[in-house]
């Protein structure tokens, strides 16, 4: 699928708010909102677009310990592995570690919760972490 300029500008307008009005983002982009609804129907139907979603605010709902872990595994996790709640994001990764993981939790003990329970799992052989101290942007 090709993303030409006028698809960019719808996207920008829907990255920003996915809530407006077609109408809304048609006077943003100066496009048509004929355009811009057969635009979006056609991001969707090809995948650009996957899902509209929301952005929390982390400390309001209580996952403002975030935590950025690498891990090395000899063998494949289970997909139960990746239903944690507390994980967030997971990125397959070069170099000595396998995986990347994006982590949010209440607190210190509740990550320390999470990493007890980490280590029984067999197939995880290494890993390294990172807490953030600062969130300076974090798109969805």
């Amino acid at each position: 699928m090709e993303i030409d300029t006028k698809d960019k500008k719808i996207i920008s307008a829907l990255r920003q708010n996915s809530r407006q009005t077609v109408r809304d983002i048609a006077k943003e982009t100066g496009l048509r909102p004929s355009t811009v609804h057969q635009r979006i129907a056609r991001l969707k139907q090809e995948g650009a677009i996957e899902k509209f979603t929301v952005k929390l605010n982390n400390r309001a709902i209580g996952e403002n310990f975030i935590v950025f872990m690498f891990v090395s595994t000899n063998k494949d996790l289970p997909a139960s592995f990746f239903q944690s709640r507390h994980i967030k994001e997971v990125f397959g990764i070069t170099g000595e570690y396998d995986l990347l993981l994006k982590l949010k939790f209440r607190d210190v003990d509740e990550f320390n919760s999470f990493v007890i329970g980490l280590r029984k799992n067999k197939a995880i052989t290494k890993t390294i972490t990172s807490v953030a101290t600062i969130t300076l942007k974090e798109e969805i």
